[in-house]
């Protein structure tokens, strides 16, 4: 148990204070940052969420395989999740199977959150229940096509929470909750190609923003960003400024990375660092 309890203590030290004291401080950073949950969760202004709105539901994703507007995941009981159990926030985030049996639209990344700790999972929820209730009704959710929900390669159960101290496997660990890749990777024959084109970029996001094309973050030093340095990297990340001052578009979350700490940050960098190069 000593050596246990030790182990532990030096796992959390290491990872800084990304590691709150309470089970909602470690939620509400997940969620506010890495997550970017409230960024298709809150309804948009354009630019900002609209005040006292928040993860009452938000972004419409009319796309050629489903019609869904993400739903409201405040705790109010009639529009939103309060009537849910805390296995039933969790079988979705792990499952993308709703309380009644019918899932959630591939948009929802549910296939990135397996690698969820079990404290992490706890935290999520706890945060969750914090939130201030707002009623408001989203469209039903239509669903043109079947499509298969995809878990992300490594991402399969969850993580040691021992793995977190080495700063590579946090910053997979990171990203991948981020659902990073889900953006970044394209789509080719429907699914998410993986397999060969991880990181490449290339996906088109219509939104209040306009039309965003997510970049290619491999390695590459002509079609990535391998001749960026890693100053250059957070500040894309953190405000939306690349490496030769042009403002990027959303729907990448720059207002919630930016709460992110230097040693998270770091690791995601650290992680994305070794992406094969792709042209």
């Amino acid at each position: 148990m000593i050596q246990l309890a030790t182990l532990s203590f030096a796992t959390l030290a290491l990872v800084g204070a990304a590691y709150a004291d309470t089970p909602v401080e470690r939620g509400s950073y997940l969620v506010n940052t890495i997550m970017t949950c409230g960024n298709c969760h809150s309804p948009k202004g354009p630019p900002d969420v609209v005040a006292g709105k928040d993860f009452s539901g938000g972004l419409r994703f009319d796309e050629p395989p489903f019609d869904v507007t993400a739903p409201n995941i405040t705790p109010d009981r009639d529009t939103g999740i309060g009537a849910w159990s805390d296995d039933d926030i969790k079988k979705l985030l792990r499952t993308g199977m709703r309380p009644n049996g019918l899932p959630v639209a591939v948009v929802m990344p549910t296939g990135f959150y397996d690698i969820i700790t079990d404290g992490d999972m706890n935290a999520i929820v706890a945060y969750l229940r914090t939130l201030k209730p707002v009623k408001n009704k989203v469209p039903d959710p239509v669903y043109k096509i079947a499509l298969q929900r995809q878990i992300f390669p490594g991402a399969e159960k969850s993580i040691d929470p021992v793995d977190l101290a080495d700063k590579l496997k946090r910053g997979y660990y990171l990203a991948t909750i981020g659902h990073c890749m889900e953006c970044h990777t394209p789509m080719v024959n429907g699914p998410v190609d993986f397999a060969n084109s991880l990181g490449k970029g290339g996906r088109e996001f219509p939104g209040p923003w306009g039309v965003s094309i997510s970049r290619n973050i491999t390695s590459s030093k002509t079609k990535g960003i391998g001749e960026w340095t890693d100053a250059e990297i957070k500040r894309a990340i953190t405000t939306g400024i690349d490496k030769d001052g042009n403002k990027l578009k959303g729907p990448m979350g720059y207002q919630y990375y930016a709460h992110m700490t230097d040693a998270d940050l770091d690791a995601v960098i650290a992680w994305v660092r070794t992406l094969p190069p792709k042209e």
